[in-house]
């Protein structure tokens, strides 16, 4: 049972999945930008089964749409944060430009700070890992947040993750529990029962007082940052 107070509604899921299913959402947002059309933009269902043909379509529209490439490069230069991010994801993964994470960084950082929360999840990720910069636990929990607080749940799963572990931040099992809840409450169905899982867990750790006062932080959390 989802311990705040609503579930997101109509909000295009941005994350909540490993990385892997991410970069397939990503190249499916790609798509759908070269083609033009909103109805291929929705997230693709869990996606083992479909990646190989999600990528062949992806080959194949930039083959035939060189024109549209560039023009995601034009709109990026002209600062258009969701065209920033794309190439960022391009270079990442070496779809249509060669592969090159230093480049990936950058331009996911130029979206990160223009507010891109999947830029900034990912720029958090960068850091963490040190794919294209010096790891710096520091940096990534700082992107990890900015983008938590918009309501990206991937970000939020790893700030709960990072609280339960004490990695890189204090272990705070009632900070965990914040955002695992979080998580929950911001999920898509197909997503919101392991993370509920995993609020639940870490709830053993607690007791009836820390539990309440987690739930009130998740709760003052929640109106402050409603689902958009």
């Amino acid at each position: 049972m989802i311990e705040t107070y609503a579930t997101r509604r109509g909000r295009r899921k941005l994350t909540g999945m490993t990385p892997s299913r991410l970069r397939l959402v990503a190249l499916a947002g790609m798509v759908a930008f070269l083609l033009g059309a909103a109805a291929c933009a929705e997230t693709p269902e869990p996606a083992q089964d479909r990646s190989a043909a999600l990528l062949s379509s992806f080959d194949e529209i930039l083959a035939r749409t060189y024109n549209s490439i560039e023009a995601i490069r034009t709109r990026a230069n002209a600062g258009d944060a969701d065209a920033q991010y794309n190439l960022g994801e391009m270079y990442a993964t070496g779809r249509g430009v060669p592969q090159d994470d230093v480049e990936a960084v950058r331009w996911y950082r130029k979206a990160a700070e223009q507010g891109n929360a999947v830029a900034q999840y990912y720029l958090g990720i960068t850091y963490a890992t040190g794919t294209g910069v010096p790891q710096d636990d520091v940096e990534a929990v700082a992107w990890y947040r900015k983008a938590a607080e918009q309501g990206d749940v991937g970000s939020q799963y790893y700030l709960g993750m990072m609280y339960r572990t004490g990695d890189s931040v204090p272990q705070d099992d009632g900070e965990a529990y914040k955002w695992f809840n979080l998580a929950a409450t911001y999920a898509d169905a197909e997503d919101r029962e392991d993370f509920t899982k995993l609020r639940d867990l870490t709830a053993e750790s607690l007791a009836p007082e820390q539990r309440a006062d987690a739930q009130r932080r998740a709760r003052e959390f929640f109106e402050a940052h409603p689902p958009k």
